[in-house]
């Protein structure tokens, strides 16, 4: 069960990312919050002072708190929902889960990304019309995410419920052309060899680690577009051809 200060935090921050609670605006007094929530004073300042070291607020000593405005030269890149951007080519899509299980981090990079605790690590395969797009391997953090324990992917993929439940503050992107090796080419339905779109990509949330991915796409089933801006981009997937 998600502890009262982390609701309280996560709706503000959903709030403030959504564009409901705009930069500069004030967030509501705590006394405001623990009527709202029911709950102490300790509970809501738990609450803002996470916000204000994410960088999502700035508290103003006998101010209030405010959300914190954008860095002049900050850029986002949006992360795509593969359901939508495949539906938006008049495909039909399915995400085809083959595996997912709760284990102890393995290396290194997996424990900057478990943060002291399991992982949850998610394989399957997106469809569009019933053919293999690109298959797709993810590590959670349940120290990110705790609620992950209970989802079973078994009618939405990974990512989209990522992007449904958990809001993320940074992001990086890897991208490399390669050719299938054997264990790809099987879950892609191609041959050894086939050239290849490859996707690494980690997300933040003020810093906390969220996930980790990589996707590899049929390089003749799929375009890469990516726009940069404040509110835009798109990755779009090509019929196959």
């Amino acid at each position: 069960m998600t502890a009262l200060h982390e609701r309280i935090r996560r709706d503000l921050e959903v709030a403030i990312l959504s564009g409901a609670r705009a930069p500069g605006s004030r967030i509501p007094v705590e006394h405001a919050l623990m009527a709202d929530y029911g709950c102490s004073r300790m509970t809501v300042n738990k609450a803002l002072a996470a916000l204000a070291a994410q960088g999502f607020i700035e508290r103003r000593k006998k101010a209030g708190s405010f959300v914190a405005r954008p860095r002049v030269h900050s850029v986002v890149l949006d992360i795509p929902d593969l359901a939508v951007e495949v539906a938006r080519r008049g495909q039909a899509y399915r995400y085809l889960l083959e595996r997912r299980v709760i284990a102890p981090a393995d290396t290194d990079t997996e424990a900057e990304i478990a943060q002291g605790t399991d992982l949850l690590r998610v394989s399957g395969t997106h469809l569009a019309d019933g053919i293999p797009l690109a298959i797709e391997d993810r590590l959670v953090s349940l120290a990110a995410v705790p609620h992950a324990r209970e989802a079973d992917f078994a009618e939405t993929s990974p990512g989209a419920w990522l992007l449904e439940n958990i809001a993320w503050t940074e992001a990086e992107s890897r991208i490399a052309a390669l050719g299938a090796d054997v264990a790809a080419a099987r879950r892609l339905g191609v041959a050894e060899g086939t050239a290849c779109l490859a996707i690494e990509r980690r997300t933040w949330r003020g810093g906390e680690p969220i996930t980790f991915v990589r996707q590899q796409f049929v390089g003749a089933a799929y375009d890469l577009t990516a726009r940069f801006g404040p509110a835009t981009s798109a990755l779009e997937p090509a019929r196959p051809r």
